[in-house]
């Protein structure tokens, strides 16, 4: 399981998703729209009230960790983003690996969106050193990952930015948003890697 957390920078709290939030959430996604090609973002009450239901779900299986993403300056919720697919490996007794049967061993970052207003500042950047910083100091998870339909250039660039690698593309890995099939870019970062990705985002929140 992964239990619920709270985390918080100088621009964004993540806290734990609930239905409370999905009127805020719905007034969040009713900016522009024209970002949301290569990503699901619920338009609409009905629809954001399904998204959350999924999300808590996995929450309650122990497979997610969703959060309401909120701005520190205008205390708005400003999007939504998760830990998803933990894994749990099942490592052989008494390997030195295994740092206890409830820390998950690698997890996603992703399910990610902002408001309009929301994107092109700090808060993306603190969300995602929030979330890697807890996944591997806290969790000491040995890997993370973070997908993307790779024809999505701007998010691919982005995730770049956070010192992740391109491990590969996987092809005709799922239906895309928009009907096609999509290849999906992947891209990890290693707890060996953390220190250094970690030192160049703070370098850049500053």
């Amino acid at each position: 399981m992964l239990d619920p957390v709270t985390l918080e920078g100088r621009h964004v709290r993540l806290e734990p998703l609930s239905v409370d939030h999905i009127p805020a959430l719905v007034q969040a996604a009713s900016q522009s729209r024209d970002t949301y090609g290569f990503t699901y973002v619920p338009a609409g009450a009905d629809a954001m009230g399904s998204y959350v239901e999924t999300a808590l779900a996995g929450r309650d299986v122990g497979t997610m960790l969703p959060f309401a993403t909120i701005d520190l300056n205008t205390g708005r919720v400003a999007g939504s983003t998760r830990f998803h697919h933990a894994e749990f490996w099942d490592w052989p007794p008494g390997n030195p690996n295994q740092r206890g049967k409830h820390l998950p061993d690698a997890v996603y970052i992703g399910t990610t969106w902002l408001a309009a207003d929301a994107q092109r500042t700090g808060i993306n950047t603190e969300a995602k050193l929030l979330m890697l910083t807890h996944a591997f100091e806290t969790w000491l998870v040995h890997r993370v990952r973070i997908q993307a339909d790779s024809r999505n250039e701007r998010s691919c660039r982005a995730i770049l930015r956070l010192g992740m690698h391109l491990d590969g593309v996987i092809r005709a890995d799922r239906v895309a948003l928009d009907g096609a099939i999509r290849d999906s870019s992947t891209f990890s970062i290693l707890d060996s890697e953390w220190p250094e990705a970690k030192a160049q985002l703070t370098a850049r929140l500053r």
